[in-house]
């Protein structure tokens, strides 16, 4: 895992779109959904893809939702919910909001409102 906290999120971006694409949803739904995880606006969060920014720094600046703990369920085979390390937890969190928005589930219940 130590190895994806120094990846650049834009080298990921690109798969989070066409994974939400290819089911139909848009890559204004995808922003939404990471900026309500990470507290990033649009501007925000396409100056940290176009700086190359680590998943380490970008959740080091991000100011996570207070609902975030409310993202449940399995990623990869491990229930996000049991992660101990905080930043794995928060990667895991991102790619449980993929799916979520891949699978069709309407935005509110994407973004716990």
């Amino acid at each position: 895992m130590r190895r994806v906290f120094r990846m650049p999120v834009s080298a990921v971006y690109p798969h989070y779109v066409t994974k939400v694409e290819r089911k139909g949803r848009t890559t204004d739904e995808l922003d939404e959904a990471i900026g309500w995880l990470t507290g990033y606006d649009g501007p925000a969060l396409h100056a940290h893809l176009d700086a190359g920014t680590t998943f380490e720094d970008f959740f080091a600046g991000a100011h996570l939702h207070p609902h975030a703990a409310r993202i449940t369920g399995v990623v990869c085979g491990v229930r996000v919910e049991d992660i101990e390390d905080p930043l794995t937890q928060q990667i895991r969190y991102l790619d449980k909001l993929v799916d979520e928005l891949a699978q069709g589930r309407p935005m509110t219940k994407v973004l716990r409102t």
